[in-house]
Parts: C-alpha cells; sequence; structure tokens
C-alpha cells in the first residue's frame, strides 16, 4: 500500500536523496516532476505535492518561486541549459550544508514522528523503525528501500 491510499506510484523518479550537480538534495527530483507534469504524466496522487511539501521547502530555502523553476524546465531545449539557467536563477551560495540536513530530517519533529507513525500504520507496517523521515518513506513508497 502507498503513503497515499489508492494512489499511483512512479517508480522512475529520483530519490529525494539524489543530489543535483550543484550539490542541492531533491532537486534532481523536482526537475523530473515537473517534466512529467509538463507531459501530462504527473499522477494525481502527485499532484497534491507538486509544487508544495519537499518542492517548496527546497525553493523557500532558495528564495525562488516554484513557479520560475518550472518556466526554466519548460522553456529549456535540453539538461545542461536547465542547469545553467537554474544557477542563474539561485543565489550564489546555496546553503547546501542546511538544506540538505533540512531535508534528510523532515519527519524526525515529536509532530512528524507522530505523522509518520501514522502513515505507516496505514500502511500496514507499522514494525519498520528504520523508516526516519518523509524523505525514507518516499524511498520506500517507491521501492528504493525494501
Amino acid at each position: 500500500m502507498s503513503i497515499y491510499k489508492d494512489s499511483e506510484i512512479l517508480y522512475d523518479l529520483p530519490s529525494p536523496y539524489i543530489s543535483h550537480s550543484s550539490g542541492l538534495l531533491h532537486l534532481p527530483r523536482f526537475i523530473a516532476k515537473i517534466k512529467k507534469h509538463l507531459k501530462g504524466e504527473l499522477p494525481a496522487s502527485y499532484q497534491r505535492n507538486y509544487k508544495r511539501g519537499f518542492d517548496r521547502y527546497l525553493c523557500l530555502h532558495l528564495g525562488v518561486e516554484p513557479n520560475a523553476v518550472e518556466k526554466i524546465v519548460a522553456d529549456s531545449h535540453d539538461d545542461a541549459e536547465i542547469d545553467r539557467r537554474l544557477l542563474e536563477l539561485f543565489p550564489d551560495d546555496l546553503n547546501l550544508p542546511k538544506w540538505n540536513r533540512q531535508l534528510c530530517q523532515i519527519g524526525m519533529s515529536e509532530a512528524g514522528r507522530e505523522k509518520l507513525a501514522e502513515i505507516r500504520m496505514d500502511m500496514g507496517i507499522s514494525d519498520r523503525t528504520d523508516l526516519l523521515s518523509f524523505a525514507d518513506m518516499i524511498d520506500f513508497d517507491e521501492g528504493r528501500i525494501p
């Protein structure tokens, strides 16, 4: 069972733990979701958090709007152009340690642990004490963590 009941799971998206050439975790996943969205291939279960959740948190960290990132992906001819234009949009100091640590720890607050326990219960995996963050849950849901 998925994190979201009755939802389609995309097994071809990058893990949130995969870094971009800039060093930013989650950015390759966000770019991949944008590409799927632009082709009309992003399922409703992923549309719920599209440009929200981790996507939005990343953009807030960088001080950019998610729509600006989407526009760059839409208007670029290839991945090299996407990367070049994104690096022009992003601040000079990406503050990688802060963002990468934050992404890995989302879900580790008291409220986050309660929500993760609820999700694990709903998924019938309440015994999985190794799934400590929302990024872990995404990787489990998409088959990267057995």
